[in-house]
């Protein structure tokens, strides 16, 4: 006998290097999931405090600038903020995946947490952070986050790690993949459409080949702040696209409800179902699958 849940992904810009603030808009994003009737909220990679862009900069002096700064901002696994966040899963009783830069000691890894209801905690960290990612990240030793709930047995993977199929052979036999994107962005000029095809591409090729439900929540990339020329050539931006957008995808990779606009901030809402062989989604925006802005 199929279930049905409701599920939320997140589509939002982060609190750039603000950790309380983004904790509070953390925050308020689980309770209007929670609001919302969802029962599994979504977030996207390194939500907390934010994915390095700087990276893609090639002033070399940004990097000693924001280094630090992201150090001081990254979340560890016994602080307040984690503690927090667990405190709301259980007010709500939602399940919530969490995308967050993680910091032991000097080192900073790209992790995800699963936070359950109950109060338990799941953290693993990513893998294989990509050549540029590992200027400010470590790779991680533990195993892919999947784990087995009273949802149905969910995992979680960050990024980059979809392009590899080692790092998806322990996630076998999920029911919800939460594929979590820190967002997208490219050099010089490149428009948006491009860059949203990247991950909506690489969702959908997951839930086909793993036939399962794909939730993928992503980030917003502010321009403004970003948005450096390149000396070298001014008439150039540096970086572009605005990020790409959320989606919520069936195991035949078709969207179960219509995306967000992109560049919109606010909540992706769908009803799944879960259980049958023959897995089917709520096509209708009402009173099935569904999105909702919200003026973050």
């Amino acid at each position: 006998m199929a279930v049905r849940i409701r599920v939320a992904a997140v589509q939002a810009e982060p609190a750039w290097l603000q950790r309380e603030v983004g904790l509070e808009q953390t925050l308020g994003l689980i309770d209007e999931a929670a609001a919302g009737g969802a029962r599994l909220v979504a977030f996207p990679e390194t939500f907390l405090p934010g994915y390095p862009w700087w990276l893609w900069l090639n002033a070399v002096d940004w990097g000693s600038e924001f280094r630090s700064r992201y150090l001081a901002n990254a979340v560890t696994r016994d602080g307040v903020e984690l503690r927090t966040i667990v405190h709301a899963a259980r007010r709500t009783g939602m399940w919530v995946s969490l995308g967050f830069a993680e910091r032991e000691g000097a080192t900073v890894y790209m992790a995800q947490a699963l936070v359950g209801p109950d109060g338990q905690v799941e953290i693993s960290r990513k893998l294989a952070p990509t050549a540029l990612e590992r200027e400010v990240f470590a790779a991680g030793t533990e195993a892919p986050l999947v784990h087995e709930t009273e949802l149905g047995r969910i995992g979680v993977l960050g990024g980059a790690d979809h392009l590899s199929a080692d790092r998806r052979v322990d996630l076998w036999w999920e029911q919800i993949h939460i594929a979590a994107w820190s967002g997208f962005t490219v050099y010089h000029e490149v428009g948006d459409d491009t860059v949203t095809a990247v991950n909506s591409t690489l969702s959908a090729d997951y839930a086909r080949g793993n036939r399962v439900v794909v939730i993928a929540p992503t980030a917003l990339v502010p321009m403004t702040g970003w948005e450096v020329v390149d000396a070298r050539s001014p008439e150039y931006r540096l970086l572009s696209g605005g990020g790409g957008v959320a989606r919520i995808l069936g195991p035949d990779g078709h969207d179960v409800v219509a995306p967000l606009p992109a560049g919109t901030s606010g909540l992706l809402f769908a009803d799944i179902d879960l259980g049958d062989d023959d897995w089917t989604g709520d096509l209708r925006n009402e009173p099935g699958g569904r999105s909702r802005r919200s003026p973050l």
